[in-house]
Parts: structure tokens; sequence; C-alpha cells
């Protein structure tokens, strides 16, 4: 067996290792047993004891989490963590409907065909139209006026105008536009 061979099979064995380490991590964190290696967090354990960050942690625990949460579907999951983090980014009920749905694409899994199926499924943000048209001119100068104001304050550190006494303004220009009366 030559060496690529001998290293893809090692790397097939243990992709699954992904879950497991995340299992134990969230078993290690939930039940403090870090404090048994005598450390004062679960992040201060995963780092000494694993040279781990914080965030790749975490990461792990979500993946063991999704695929726990996926388990129901059936025989095709996710087989490394980089498949699994786009899902992680949903809530559970909908990372099993993304997930049955994905599988049901014929789509390749992987972790790019994964994200671009996701992204495909968000609506689109609608843009927010512009009002400017819908103000006088002389209401756009006397608001381009405040915010040269404001931004002179806070150039000079509010030192002539209070931070506070600017948001109780705010506050009024906001209560006098919400107010029902004409006046």
């Amino acid at each position: 067996m030559d060496q690529l061979s001998e290293l893809e099979t090692l790397i097939a064995r243990n992709q699954e290792s992904f879950c497991q380490i995340g299992r134990a991590l969230k078993t290690i964190r939930d039940g403090r047993l870090y404090k048994q290696a005598l450390c004062d967090t679960f992040e201060a354990y995963a780092r000494t004891r694993w040279d781990m960050g914080r965030s790749q942690a975490y990461r792990l625990i979500k993946s063991y989490e999704v695929i726990h949460n996926l388990s129901p579907i059936g025989d095709k999951m996710p087989v490394n963590e980089s498949q699994v983090r786009p899902l992680a980014q949903l809530a559970p009920d909908e990372q099993r409907k993304t997930w049955k749905d994905f599988i049901n694409s014929g789509v390749e899994s992987s972790a790019l065909n994964i994200k671009k199926f996701i992204a495909s499924r968000k609506p689109k943000p609608q843009s927010k139209p512009d009002l400017s048209e819908l103000i006088t001119d002389e209401y756009l100068a006397a608001v381009n006026a405040m915010l040269e104001q404001i931004r002179v304050a806070q150039h000079d550190h509010w030192q002539n105008t209070s931070r506070q006494a600017a948001l109780l303004w705010n506050r009024v220009l906001l209560e006098k536009i919400l107010s029902k009366e004409n006046g």
C-alpha cells in the first residue's frame, strides 16, 4: 500500500471522530469535569489539556449537537465538522428539514455545497426604500445640521455639549415625531 492510500485510509477511519470529540467535550463542560483537571474554566481546560482554542472546542460541541439532532433522519450524515458548520447556524427543526432537503437534492455532500444550499434557501434581504424623496429640502437641511453638531460634539469628546443632553433631545424629537398631536 502506498503512502497516499495509507493516509487516506487513516483519514476515512477517523472522519467521524469529530462527533465523538464533541460529545466528550460537551460532557466535560456540562458536568464541569474540567475542575478535576484543576482548571477554573472549560476554556482553560481545552487550552491547557488539548491546546484547543475556545472557538474550536465549542464548534466541536455544536457539531456533536447537530449530528445528534440529525440522527433520526437516517444513515447519510455529514462526515466532518466543516460540513456541519453551516447547519449549526440554524435552529434544530430547520437543521433537520434543511439536511433532509439537501440529501434529497442529490448534490454531492461537501462543505461548500451544503453552505451554498443553505444560502440559496435564505430569503433575500429587502432593500430599504429611499425615503429621502418624501421629506422637504428644509427638513433634510435641519437633520444634516443636527448630524454635523453631533459630529462636532463627538470630535471634542462631548466637552461643550454632554452626551446625556444630546440623548435627551434625541428622545424629545422622537416623542414629537411619534406623537399624534399636530402641534
